[in-house]
């Protein structure tokens, strides 16, 4: 409605410092490959499957995916940032007082495509994620520096088997993204659908991280996690960053460097996983209601009055480095403050208007 239009840019305007950004990983692997070349006691191995190893004994065994030649190698200290499935964990999980939990959402993924328009460019406005929230399923799109779109449907398995055929495909993206298939191209729509099948989307959470002071995990070795925040990546990258606080703090000692990143990490990389669990809801259901848009919009507000005190959830999760456990906790606060408060207005309201009723009862006998 056009009361909201004021409102609308005033929030956009609240956000305008601040964005994400959607970057390719080949792109990022080629730019970390480059940096470590820089590095002259940096080694680089390609094409190396981990088949056997030994953690406490820092054993490694490898064969080459070309040669299947074998490959032994000994290590003071073996750090797996081998991916969700990662061959370093499955050896970790043979150690006792291992607690791992894995769980695959009943929601898949599949990817389609929005090219460039006739002339080249976007067909769409860029800077923008865009996102089709239908409820029980959603459809999102992120621009490429190509001028074409990464258009990822996400959706409960079920819904995939039963888009079986053409006929079927067009009429449901007709009835819940007829403004996509003008964009996508019905050929091509077709074509991308069923070119490749729905991938599965999984979390894990474990601990402990680490196999004395031998061995140790990391990103999505240790907590992948659904995509739908966005952090996944950057969970990783921080382990990273907590990792070199630890060795200055510790001053190499092994020992206490695992153990300590083990006993803490834990916590905050079980946040993100629910985090991203709820964000998932939010986005493809909660954001079309009226009171998300207007909870949105007092977080803002107040945000943008006490930025120090009062920071969003997405805001604190995105935009700063404040641990996600603590992010939860500040989110539980907010709350509160805002149920207390509504509570506390409409108790007034309530007793003003029981005031006038009474006045006006006891005027008029």
């Amino acid at each position: 409605p056009e009361s909201m239009v004021p409102l609308i840019l005033f929030l956009m305007i609240l956000e305008l410092n601040q964005c994400i950004y959607s970057v390719g990983r080949n792109y990022l692997n080629g730019l970390l490959l480059q940096e470590s070349e820089k590095y002259e006691n940096v080694e680089r191995f390609f094409n190396h499957k981990l088949i056997a190893s030994n953690l406490r004994k820092g054993f490694l065994s490898f064969q080459k995916t070309d040669t299947k030649e074998i490959v032994e190698v000994n290590a003071d200290l073996i750090i797996g940032a081998d991916g969700a499935f990662s061959a370093v964990r499955k050896e970790i999980m043979k150690q006792p007082l291992f607690d791992y939990n894995q769980k695959y959402i009943e929601h898949g993924y599949l990817e389609l495509c929005i090219p460039p328009d006739s002339n080249g460019g976007f067909q769409m406005p860029p800077n923008y994620l865009h996102i089709w929230p239908r409820g029980e399923f959603m459809m999102i799109a992120l621009p490429n520096q190509d001028c074409s779109w990464t258009v990822t449907l996400f959706m409960p398995f079920t819904h995939f088997k039963s888009l079986d055929n053409e006929d079927k495909l067009l009429k449901f993206f007709e009835k819940y993204f007829p403004d996509s298939i003008p964009l996508i191209g019905k050929q091509k729509l077709i074509a991308d659908y069923f070119a490749g099948s729905a991938s599965p989307l999984i979390a894990i959470k474990c601990r402990p991280y680490n196999v004395e002071d031998k061995a140790l995990i990391i990103g999505d070795a240790a907590h992948a996690v659904v995509p739908f925040y966005g952090q996944g990546m950057n969970a990783g990258f921080e382990d990273c960053t907590i990792l070199n606080q630890l060795f200055q703090k510790h001053h190499d000692d092994l020992a206490k460097i695992l153990k300590e990143f083990s006993d803490t990490r834990w916590e905050d990389t079980f946040a993100i996983s629910d985090l991203a669990m709820y964000n998932y809801i939010e986005m493809r259901d909660l954001v079309t209601r009226p009171s998300y848009l207007l909870r949105k919009a007092i977080d803002d507000v107040i945000f943008w009055l006490m930025p120090k005190v009062w920071i969003p959830l997405y805001n604190s999760v995105t935009f700063s480095t404040i641990p996600y456990t603590q992010c939860i906790k500040n989110r539980q606060w907010q709350d509160k403050v805002l149920n207390r408060s509504l509570l506390f207005l409409g108790t007034v309201t309530s007793a003003v208007g029981a005031f006038y009723v009474y006045k006006k009862f006891v005027g008029l006998s």
